[in-house]
């Protein structure tokens, strides 16, 4: 499989200082297809390391490659969708997600209307394209963001903890939905959580965040489920000794001393 996102020996820092340092000497990669999910305590740079690789922040030193290329311009080369859904309130649904095509360079395509035509239904969501994001339950606002960042065209989607926000009951149903959708998505995802079992559940690889400062890299786990997957894999035995051995290891990483 080709790599879509390369990253080698990245640092970051706020500021000059040694004690500014958030993290350093970060490795990963994402294969085309792949679902790749990052854990980490809060505050140990999950989201900063999603900003270097869009392009919206600069490492301090390392590489990073996207498409196998080290010097591609990064900012608008990945679609990027945050926790929030920010969809724009005085759009309709229709319009929220034809949004990335009429800022491309080029514009909007004359069947752009019928492409999201099209994956409203798959993303179960036919019926609302003239609704208004007030209008939708926070399910079919996340529903409705994945589709517009799916819509930027872009080979890689980083997701910054979609579900986050969402109560327990919808998001058990989005990742119902999202295992079913994975497969005809054609894309490659990394994936940000805090939910063990929600990483565990959805990715092929796990990277685990260091502590913020420790200078530690990141750790890897791969799962090793197979495809298709059903949620109901997560009471199986096998899943909840995964989730159990991610858990100490999140543990050992997280509580390291700086």
């Amino acid at each position: 499989m080709k790599t879509v996102l390369s990253l080698r020996e990245i640092s970051f820092a706020y500021g000059a200082g040694e004690g500014d340092r958030l993290f350093a000497g970060l490795s990963m990669h994402v294969a085309e297809g792949e679902f790749v999910s990052v854990v980490g305590a809060s505050g140990s740079g999950k989201s900063t390391l999603f900003k270097l690789i869009a392009g919206l922040l600069e490492p301090a030193s390392g590489e990073i490659a996207l498409y196998g290329d080290r010097a591609a311009r990064r900012l608008g080369s990945v679609g990027y969708m945050p926790q929030r859904d920010l969809l724009l309130p005085w759009r309709t649904v229709m319009d929220n997600c034809l949004l990335p095509l009429e800022l491309a360079p080029r514009g909007r395509p004359k069947d752009g209307a019928a492409e999201v035509r099209r994956l409203l239904a798959r993303f179960g969501l036919e019926g609302k394209e003239r609704a208004y994001p007030a209008e939708l339950s926070g399910g079919m606002r996340q529903r409705v963001a994945l589709l517009r960042t799916v819509m930027t065209g872009r080979p890689l989607l980083l997701l910054d903890e979609p579900f986050g926000a969402l109560d327990a009951m919808t998001k058990r149903e989005l990742h119902r939905w999202l295992l079913g959708l994975w497969g005809g998505l054609d894309k490659s995802v990394l994936f940000i959580t805090h939910d063990l079992e929600e990483a565990l559940l959805l990715s092929d690889r796990v990277y685990l965040m260091p502590a913020a400062g420790s200078g530690d890299g990141l750790l890897e786990l791969r799962p090793g489920l197979p495809r298709p997957r059903d949620a109901s894999l997560k009471y199986e035995p096998g899943f909840v000794k995964l989730r159990r051995e991610l858990e100490l290891l999140l543990d050992e990483q997280t509580t390291a001393v700086p």
